[in-house]
């Protein structure tokens, strides 16, 4: 229970797939100008992230590995994890869809957010099992939402805010991301 919980805790803090491996960050700085957006994307990708380790998993323990064919494994991930998004965007559209039109284009760009495919390929090269495989795909999720959260709040300081000229805009935005990287690499000297 106790690797469970350290995959958990380095999941979501000190291995962060935005501020410390710096996956999926384009979704990061396009949809977290407002915090019920960014929650909306951070529950959209935990979603996907979740199933789609558990489904990736599969295929490659039961498909791709037995055949030998591993090497087709970004490939077949990133077809398993293009399914799910659009199953995702169907209901989105279909049962909530002011969350859909606030995701705008960044809902399909999940397919393509390496975070999802990273979590999927972290999985495999950790040799996770499918319970360690889960629980690593939804926390990295977890961590995810987090970061894009905690940005998303900068964010809305920063509209108040009045820097020189030559900061204004995205300058200051990566800035702020970078301050925020600083401060999550405190995680990685925590000893359990």
């Amino acid at each position: 229970m106790n690797h469970i919980f350290m995959i958990m805790f380095a999941a979501i803090l000190t291995q962060n797939f935005i501020f410390s491996r710096f996956y999926g960050c384009c979704p990061f700085l396009g949809v977290s100008d407002k915090p019920s957006t960014a929650l909306g994307m951070g529950m959209a990708v935990t979603f996907v992230m979740t199933i789609s380790s558990a489904a990736t998993w599969a295929v490659y323990r039961f498909l791709l590995e037995p055949y030998g064919l591993e090497y087709l494994k970004t490939i077949a991930f990133i077809l398993v994890i293009a399914t799910l998004v659009q199953f995702i965007e169907m209901f989105l559209r279909r049962f909530v869809h002011a969350l859909y039109s606030a995701l705008g284009i960044y809902l399909p760009l999940i397919t393509t957010n390496c975070a999802v495919l990273g979590a999927a390929l972290v999985n495999i090269e950790e040799g996770y099992d499918f319970i360690e495989s889960v629980v690593f795909g939804f926390s990295a999720a977890l961590g995810f939402t987090l970061a894009i959260c905690i940005f998303a709040g900068v964010r809305e300081r920063i509209r108040f805010a009045e820097p020189p000229k030559s900061f204004r805009g995205f300058p200051l935005l990566l800035i702020a991301a970078g301050l925020a990287a600083m401060a999550f690499s405190g995680f990685s000297g925590m000893k359990f």
